[in-house]
């Protein structure tokens, strides 16, 4: 059986962990040939010194069916960045159907307390160059080859549908950047046959988090105790799921400009996380957190189905 995007190359910048490394894997179990493309290697980790490596996350690509293909690239580097194009020129012919722009690493450099000015400058900014420098390097390097050819997809992952106030004002700039830079080429792409978009998940269960509640993806219900609403937490396969359905399905362009949610994502394309259920994190801040409703009374079975 051919699967739906057996004939697509991806690139899927920040592919290490987290949403890069469920997108990834769920283009893979569709068939796409994906270059996993980020900085942490076996032996070579990044400045956020973590376990997970970019051939793991090509591994697991391959093992769902597709064609993981290990690059290492620094985004804030422009030869990497131009070496990670020449890969796909090379061993892709040049084809790029579909870019996830998950550029991040920045979770050790956000600084919420205290007030702008009072906080560390050189930090705030490195904290602005790898989450938005790093997606226009991308963008700018890749899309020549993206807008070849009609029909591809960009994809920009973010946190959140709109602006808001995190207690970081620079978390909060950078993750408003990267939608609007969804906004802009949604003006743009069109012209070449192309669509944008953005996309964000809910309570993120990452690699990352998961250490922090001090749990796995096992055991993470115990992670509740520590802070209540991480019983609506989704796993990064929930929304890669959904972009991976996207990025197959062929009237996708009716999603142009967009911020999609997972769950959004999950009613237009019925895909769940991985142990069956649909969190809906929006209706969930929206009734149980803003609504300052005792999440301990609340039935979270109507939020997960």
């Amino acid at each position: 059986m051919t699967l739906p995007l057996s004939e697509n190359v991806a690139v899927v910048a920040g592919a290490t962990r987290g949403c890069g490394r469920g997108i990834a894997v769920e283009l893979g179990a569709l068939g796409a040939r994906v270059l996993v493309a980020g900085r942490s290697t076996r032996g070579r980790p990044s400045e956020m010194g973590r376990a997970e490596t970019i051939e793991e996350t090509a591994e697991l690509v391959t093992e769902a069916g597709g064609d993981g293909i290990p690059v290492r690239c620094d985004f804030l580097l422009q030869d990497d960045v131009d070496a990670l194009r020449d890969r796909v020129v090379d061993e892709c012919g040049g084809r790029l159907d579909i870019l996830i722009d998950d550029v991040w690493g920045g979770d050790s450099l956000v600084e919420f307390d205290g007030a702008f000015w009072q906080q560390d400058l050189e930090r705030s900014l490195r904290l602005w160059r790898n989450g938005l420098e790093t997606h226009l390097r991308a963008l700018h390097t890749l899309l020549p080859l993206l807008t070849a050819s009609p029909g591809g997809l960009v994809v920009e992952v973010t946190d959140g549908v709109a602006d808001g106030n995190s207690g970081s004002l620079v978390y909060d700039q950078v993750k408003a950047g990267v939608r609007r830079l969804a906004c802009g080429l949604a003006e743009q792409l069109p012209e070449y046959g192309a669509t944008a978009l953005a996309v964000t998940p809910g309570f993120l269960r990452s690699e990352a988090m998961l250490d922090h509640f001090g749990v796995t993806e096992q055991t993470w219900r115990d992670g509740i105790g520590k802070d209540t609403h991480f019983r609506l937490s989704e796993t990064p396969r929930y929304l890669g799921r959904g972009v991976a359905r996207l990025a197959a399905d062929p009237d996708r362009e009716r999603w142009n400009g967009q911020v999609l949610t997972s769950r959004a994502l999950s009613d237009a394309y019925q895909t769940t996380d991985t142990d069956g259920s649909r969190p809906d994190w929006p209706r969930w801040m929206k009734e149980v957190v803003a609504g300052g409703v005792d999440p301990d009374m609340v039935d979270v079975a109507r939020y997960r189905g």
